[in-house]
């Protein structure tokens, strides 16, 4: 089958749409979990350390495409149905979190002790400690690893293939099966697709890093 004009372009352009869409569900859940797993870890209450710890850990030991199938496949076992959409986001999310609060804890503990020291010198709450003192300097330390975590995230939605979410990869995937011939430009396609979507990933990463070490 030979491809004709631009019919392919609509397959294209719905593989991003979806695949962005994911990208940015994901990464916003999976920014929050990070922001209150790795402050939970540092907690003075035990409860709250051992449960954001035993996540960090549970998360970052299973494999993503494992916990997809699980959470899309297995569960409506136990009665629990969810779309490819949530079990997608979830399951990104869930995992890419994990290794977030790993950043987040290591930029907190990386303020030096002496600026807290003299904060609660200087009678500040623990909230206006953390608020005023440590996220500042936090964020411009966690944001060039947050930057690549969030390409991995992006590179990470091509699993969502495998429960034949329509997504970049899978449209790549028709297209594949219905001009054979075009498999090398079809597959160059996709790849420069990844490329330039993470290129604006590291494009906004510079801008707001350089914008938070103005700031501070």
């Amino acid at each position: 089958m030979t491809m004709h004009g631009l019919d392919w372009l609509p397959l294209i352009a719905s593989g991003i749409n979806i695949t962005v869409k994911v990208a940015l569900l994901s990464a916003a859940l999976a920014l929050m979990l990070s922001g209150l797993a790795g402050l939970g870890s540092l907690s003075r209450f035990a409860a709250i350390r051992v449960l954001c710890r035993s996540y960090i850990q549970v998360f970052r030991s299973v494999s993503l495409l494992i916990l997809l199938f699980w959470l899309y496949f297995a569960l409506p076992f136990a009665g629990v149905g969810l779309s490819k959409l949530l079990s997608a986001v979830l399951a990104i999310g869930l995992n890419i979190g994990a290794y977030g609060a790993e950043i987040v804890r290591s930029a907190v503990e990386a303020i030096p002790k002496g600026q807290l020291e003299a904060s609660t010198a200087l009678n500040l709450t623990p909230w206006q400690r953390l608020r005023l003192i440590v996220l500042p300097q936090a964020f411009v330390r966690m944001m060039p690893p947050m930057g690549n975590l969030m390409i991995e995230l992006l590179k990470s939605t091509s699993l969502i293939y495998f429960i034949t979410l329509a997504d970049l990869t899978y449209q790549a995937m028709v297209l594949r099966n219905n001009y054979y011939s075009w498999t090398p430009a079809i597959f160059g396609l996709l790849l420069l697709t990844y490329f330039l979507l993470s290129a604006c990933i590291i494009v906004t990463v510079r801008v707001l890093e350089r914008k938070f070490s103005e700031w501070r």
